[in-house]
């Protein structure tokens, strides 16, 4: 494979984010006022990259984010394999002290290893990432792309970047991220490397 240059964000803020609502797979939220202007903070720092093409996922929140290269006319393409994560029955809801037990419940046994566990209804982390593995091998295989933008979720982009780097799902809390961030990793035709991690200077006039 050639080499290629990887900018993965995450979308901007919706009502949900806002609020501390559960969203996943199975919520397919607009962004709302900050998420826009946001999504124009990003699009004014890195207009100026030569972004071959742009892979978001099928929920609308993460085309909404990088609207303004697609009205520049960088191409686009949605990939299921790119969704958040399903919290099953857990999603659209909020917190509270019941919902808040079952969700860290899953999260530390992720922590401690298990990797095919759920939140009921849900997905596990390795369900996400194989459908993940295919998506990347899609991406990786347009050999005349040099350089994309990838914008997904918050906890899809922990486990792609966990094996993706790692080769295990092993580091997945280790990538923090925030509304909008980005992520940059570069393909050298033999390895994936780091280079920039949950940045969000051109967040900075953002109130």
């Amino acid at each position: 494979m050639n080499k290629k240059t990887i900018h993965i964000i995450r979308h901007g803020e919706t009502a949900y984010n806002k609020t501390g609502r559960i969203q996943g797979q199975g919520i397919d939220a607009s962004l709302n006022n900050q998420g826009r202007a946001q999504g124009t903070a990003f699009f004014e720092t890195y207009q100026t990259l030569a972004l071959d093409k742009i892979y978001v996922s099928a929920l609308k929140r993460t085309k909404e984010s990088v609207i303004h290269f697609i009205n520049k006319g960088v191409p686009y393409e949605s990939l299921t394999g790119l969704n958040e994560i399903s919290w099953g029955d857990q999603e659209g809801k909020s917190f509270t002290p019941e919902t808040e037990k079952r969700h860290f419940d899953v999260l530390g046994s992720w922590q401690k290893g298990d990797y095919d566990r759920v939140s009921p209804g849900g997905e596990s982390p390795n369900q996400v990432m194989a459908r993940q593995r295919e998506a990347l091998a899609h991406i990786m295989k347009q050999n005349h792309e040099s350089e994309v933008l990838i914008c997904m979720h918050g906890r899809a982009m922990r486990i792609l970047l966990s094996w993706l780097l790692y080769d295990s799902l092993s580091k997945m809390e280790s990538f923090e991220h925030t509304n909008l961030c980005r992520y940059q990793v570069n393909y050298d035709g033999n390895h994936f490397s780091l280079v920039a991690s949950n940045d969000t200077r051109h967040l900075e006039n953002i109130s």
